[in-house]
């Protein structure tokens, strides 16, 4: 497929629509009116960049103050978040646009410039609206010159194609192929070696195209809370919890307003099926325990909760960070009675690598660990450019202690799932690789029931799960199950 249909067109837009909302004074006294998708697609950027907030995340907040919903709520979200996606094409281009380089041009303004970009490149927008709807926001949040600035550079950008421009600004692909892929799916250079590193080079264009397609908006029905029927929607195809919705906010549905069902991807939910159908080796019949090691948000946890009730077992859900131990304790609790759900003992503010709980407590623990989230770049654009190299030592050296930890804290016989939203393979052969020789009591099991019949999703070790947005339309989580042997 070509560059230029990698990203999913918006309507056509202009002029002739007439933006709805306040009409807004500009930054140096301006009064031309400022369209309030495109003023809303420039307020996420700025917090993407200023406040380094998830686009998918402020979007809704900048959305609602605005008073933005229907055709034009879709366009600010399609300008916003196919403007994060696209910021490396787009760099590429407007620096054989401009005579000096992009870093010394004012943020604010290269925003717009990506902004207007992405509409003349990427969505049926006519030229001159795109052109002019941008001078116009230029004008109103940076200032006057730089508007005649904007309209020049993007005037130049209208000259070609998406296609024609990566043609000429990316090297050649038969000689560089990872640096034509970094400037033809937008990723940075490193990011495309380790993906093609971790699923093989014949494939690594179609992940990489996959990564630029928005996400459908998955649900999950949290058994023994709400049934699939009160979602609507379609079945996904190997979670038995999950639906995809055609269309519609799911706002808008009870069960996910009341906490019964919540928005989660369908490998995410893959990853609590699995540590909830592991067969445990017990010497005793009491209640199982379960322990989330790291839990925030807590979405995991709630469909955990839910597993776990069903089993006659508990849940407790631990997280580092205290606002989103907040996020959790949200998650599970019931709404409507303002207590815990069926299946959870408690959450717990704590060190996952310094956890508050004796060792050999648990019979499952869940160790979903902090990554680069590689693998989840469908919806979290902005992540490809914020990571480094330079990350990548410091959160392997996290995971290997959070998991070192999962296991002194499980009980003999019982499991512990490790988990990552990245395929990089530092990240998951490489951790879990290293546990494995340096500990003697644990041992790597393969992953079976529902997870591990999911065609097409062999790890990169005998009996691990990889799971890819390019096959199963999923994130792409890795999954591992290690069992503590008995002493």
């Amino acid at each position: 497929m070509s560059p230029s249909n990698r990203t999913q067109p918006g309507r056509r837009s202009g002029a002739g629509r007439g933006p709805k909302g306040p009409r807004r004074s500009g930054a140096r006294g301006s009064t031309k009116p400022v369209d309030p998708a495109r003023l809303a697609a420039f307020e996420v950027l700025k917090a993407v960049r200023v406040d380094e907030a998830y686009a998918n995340l402020v979007l809704p907040h900048v959305l609602g103050r605005l008073g933005l919903e229907g055709r034009d709520a879709a366009f600010a979200t399609e300008l916003a978040s196919g403007t994060l996606r696209q910021q490396g094409t787009y760099d590429a281009v407007l620096a054989a646009c401009i005579d000096r380089p992009l870093a010394k041009v004012e943020a604010k303004v290269l925003d717009v410039l990506r902004l207007g970009a992405h509409q003349v490149l990427s969505m049926r927008v006519p030229d001159h609206a795109a052109i002019s709807t941008t001078v116009d926001l230029t004008r109103s949040k940076v200032g006057q010159g730089p508007a005649g600035f904007v309209n020049a550079v993007l005037r130049k950008v209208t000259r070609k194609s998406l296609d024609e421009w990566v043609a000429e600004v990316a090297p050649a692909r038969e000689k560089d192929h990872d640096g034509w892929a970094a400037v033809a799916f937008s990723h940075p250079r490193w990011v495309v070696e380790r993906l093609a590193e971790a699923v093989g080079r014949d494939q690594v264009d179609a992940l990489l195209e996959a990564d630029n397609v928005p996400p459908s908006v998955t649900l999950v029905a949290r058994p023994g809370r709400v049934t699939l029927d009160e979602l609507g929607g379609t079945p996904t195809p190997y979670s038995p919890f999950g639906v995809t919705l055609e269309s519609g906010s799911p706002a808008g549905i009870a069960a996910v307003a009341d906490g019964r069902a919540g928005v989660q991807d369908e490998g995410s939910q893959l990853v609590a099926i699995a540590l909830a159908e592991a067969e445990l080796d017990r010497q005793d019949s009491g209640t199982e325990a379960w322990l989330d090691l790291c839990a925030g948000p807590g979405g995991k946890s709630a469909l955990l909760a839910a597993l776990a009730a069903q089993q006659g077992a508990v849940l407790v859900a631990n997280e580092r960070q205290p606002h989103r131990a907040g996020l959790v304790l949200a998650n599970l609790t019931d709404r409507s009675a303002g207590t815990h759900v069926d299946g959870t003992a408690g959450v717990v503010a704590g060190d996952g690598t310094r956890p508050p709980f004796k060792d050999a407590t648990f019979d499952r623990v869940l160790v979903d660990a902090p990554c680069t989230g590689l693998g989840a770049l469908r919806r979290r654009p902005e992540a490809r450019w914020r990571r480094a190299t330079a990350d990548l030592d410091v959160l392997v050296e996290l995971q290997r202690s959070l998991l070192d930890r999962a296991i002194d804290l499980t009980r003999p016989g019982g499991v512990v799932l490790y988990a990552t939203c990245s395929p990089v393979m530092a990240e998951t052969k490489g951790v879990v690789q290293s546990v494995l020789e340096e500990r003697s009591d644990v041992t790597l099991e393969p992953i079976g029931a529902t997870v591990g019949t999911v065609p097409d999703s062999a790890g990169p070790m005998t009996g691990t799960v990889q799971l890819w947005p390019h096959r199963h339309g999923t994130d792409a989580m890795f999954l591992a199950l290690l069992r503590r042997t008995p002493v």
